[in-house]
C-alpha cells in the first residue's frame, strides 16, 4: 500500500504544518493529500481511513492511520533513526522531548486567541493576562533551551528537531500577531521565518486554498515580518528559459516572469507557489 500524509489548509492548519515538517525538514518523501476545509468535515473526508478524523494523518505503508502529530514524530524517528528527528546528545534529547510534550498539551490561550494565519500580519493585538502567561512561559522554556544548546545552532536544542517542528506555528503566531516576547525568543522566531521549509509551506498557502472567513481578524493589518519575496508574477505569454518544470520535469504549461526573465512550470500550482516566494524553492533558485 502507498503511504499518504493527509494535511489541511496550508495557511490555517497549524497541526498540518507540524506534520508536514516532520517529513520535509528531515528529508523524508511522502505523497500528500490536502483535505479541503471548505467541503465536508475532516472526519467525513477521512472516513475511508477510520478511526482517523483529524489532520495531519499519516497512513503508513502498512495502511495504519496515525493521527496524532507526536505519534507521527515518534514513529518516523523509529523507522528512520538516521534522519535526526531527535538530538543525539542525551541532555538535548531530553529537553527536546520535554518541550515537544509541553507544546502538544499546552498554550491553549495562544491557540484560541491567535489562530494561525500565514497570509496576514496584524497590528495592536491586545494581550490579556492569560495570553501574557502563555508568552511568559514560552520565553522561559525557549531561553532555557537556547542557553543550554545555543552554541550548537539556531534551534531550540542546537540542530533542528521535532521540538522545532512543533513550535513553528507558535513562532508564526508570535510573528503574525506581533506578540511581545524577549530577545532570545525573537531571534528564534526569526529563525523560523527565514527557514526555507517554513517559507515553502507558507508559499503553498497562497497557491492553493481560499481565504477562510472564520479565521479572519478585525485587527489592522501590516506587512508579513519575514523575508520579502522577490517580485515574480504569472504571465500568459513568453519564451521560458527552462525546457521542463523544475519540480516534476514535465512539459511546460504555465509561465512566470521575474526580473524580465520567463520561466515555465507544468501546472498552475507549481507556478503559483514559486510566484509567492521564488527563493524558497531550491530547484527554481538553481535556474536563477
Amino acid at each position: 500500500m502507498t503511504q499518504t500524509l493527509f494535511i489541511g489548509d496550508y495557511t490555517y492548519s497549524s497541526w498540518s504544518l507540524r506534520g508536514w515538517l516532520l517529513f520535509e525538514r528531515f528529508g523524508l518523501s511522502v505523497p500528500k493529500q490536502v483535505v479541503d476545509f471548505n467541503k465536508a468535515t475532516v472526519a467525513e473526508q477521512m472516513a475511508a481511513y477510520a478511526p482517523a478524523r483529524t489532520v495531519p494523518t499519516w497512513v503508513t505503508p502498512e495502511g495504519i492511520a496515525i493521527s496524532e502529530s507526536l505519534a507521527i514524530a515518534e514513529e518516523l524517528a523509529t523507522r528512520h533513526p538516521d534522519a535526526g528527528h531527535w538530538p543525539t546528545d542525551p541532555a538535548a534529547r531530553a529537553v527536546a522531548r520535554t518541550l515537544t510534550s509541553e507544546m502538544h498539551a499546552g498554550f491553549g490561550t495562544l491557540r484560541s486567541q491567535c489562530p494561525m494565519n500565514l497570509r496576514d500580519a496584524f497590528l495592536d493585538v491586545p494581550v490579556d493576562a492569560d495570553l501574557r502567561a502563555d508568552l511568559d512561559r514560552i520565553n522561559v522554556i525557549w531561553e532555557d533551551a537556547r542557553n543550554r544548546f545555543g552554541q550548537d545552532g539556531p534551534w531550540l536544542c542546537g540542530t533542528y528537531s521535532v521540538a522545532d517542528a512543533f513550535y513553528a506555528p507558535v513562532a508564526a503566531r508570535i510573528a503574525g500577531y506581533g506578540l511581545p516576547v524577549g530577545e532570545v525568543a525573537q531571534a528564534y522566531v526569526a529563525a523560523h521565518l527565514n527557514d526555507l521549509a517554513f517559507r515553502r509551506w507558507r508559499a503553498m498557502g497562497f497557491a492553493q486554498g481560499a481565504v477562510l472567513e472564520r479565521y479572519e481578524q478585525t485587527y489592522a493589518k501590516t506587512n508579513w515580518p519575514g523575508p520579502k519575496a522577490l517580485a515574480a508574477k504569472p504571465v500568459d505569454t513568453g519564451t521560458p528559459e527552462n525546457d521542463a518544470c523544475p519540480y516534476s520535469g514535465k512539459e511546460i504549461t504555465h509561465l512566470l516572469e521575474l526580473d524580465g526573465r520567463i520561466f515555465g512550470f507544468c501546472n498552475a500550482f507549481c507556478r503559483d507557489k514559486t510566484v509567492a516566494d521564488p527563493e524558497a524553492w531550491p530547484a527554481f533558485k538553481a535556474l536563477l
